[in-house]
């Protein structure tokens, strides 16, 4: 069964929306029993990386959702779902994140604006399985005709380029889009609101 992680706060029901139009069953769960059975999990995230953190200590499931993403259990962690696999983020100096993944979330300052958002494109930079290459072409409406793909973001922190990193963006800083390492996966874009792009990455993930 596909866990998605209630935490309170976030796109819960964006993510839901997508995973009922594709007929997939899943479970929302916020407990460390729950999360124990999942097969698959997906934590979505808006928001700010120290509520985050802290909720995932308050509901007593870090542990556990360390212990299940390091078992081999898939893992989708969708734009803050994805900044808390790093060690910890500018954003909340004193919290740790899971520290699954080298590196600290950082704050856009290169930028015009601190805020990244709106449709942006994802440059390949190694194979993905989330996003395939048979996405990447015209009959995708998030594609140009040359195959350029586009996906919508909207952040004021972003993830370094790291080793697991497969698609990048730039805004001012250039960043890690999605990142794949081994089970672990994480885009910083929202794919549930990426259009027909978002659902068929969410479709890849549910497929592994």
């Amino acid at each position: 069964m596909i866990s998605v992680v209630d935490y309170g706060a976030g796109n819960l029901r964006s993510v839901t929306n997508v995973l009922e139009l594709l007929k997939v069953n899943f479970d929302l769960v916020s407990d460390a029993a729950s999360l124990r059975s999942a097969t698959k999990i997906i934590l979505p995230g808006v928001g700010h990386f120290g509520q985050l953190a802290n909720a995932l200590d308050e509901l007593d499931i870090r542990q556990t959702l360390i212990k299940q993403i390091k078992s081999g259990v898939p893992y989708l962690g969708i734009c803050l779902g994805m900044q808390i696999l790093f060690v910890d983020s500018q954003e909340a100096p004193n919290v740790s994140g899971l520290g699954l993944l080298s590196g600290s979330v950082r704050k856009f300052e290169s930028a015009d604006r601190s805020v990244h958002m709106g449709w942006n494109t994802l440059d390949k930079t190694a194979q993905s399985r989330l996003v395939k290459s048979s996405l990447v072409n015209s009959s995708v409406s998030n594609a140009t005709g040359d195959g350029e793909l586009f996906a919508y973001y909207a952040h004021s922190y972003f993830c370094p380029v790291v080793d697991q990193t497969v698609f990048t963006t730039s805004y001012g800083d250039q960043f890690s889009a999605v990142i794949e390492d081994a089970n672990i996966y994480g885009v910083q874009f929202h794919p549930e609101k990426s259009g027909d792009f978002g659902r068929l990455v969410i479709q890849n993930f549910v497929s592994l």
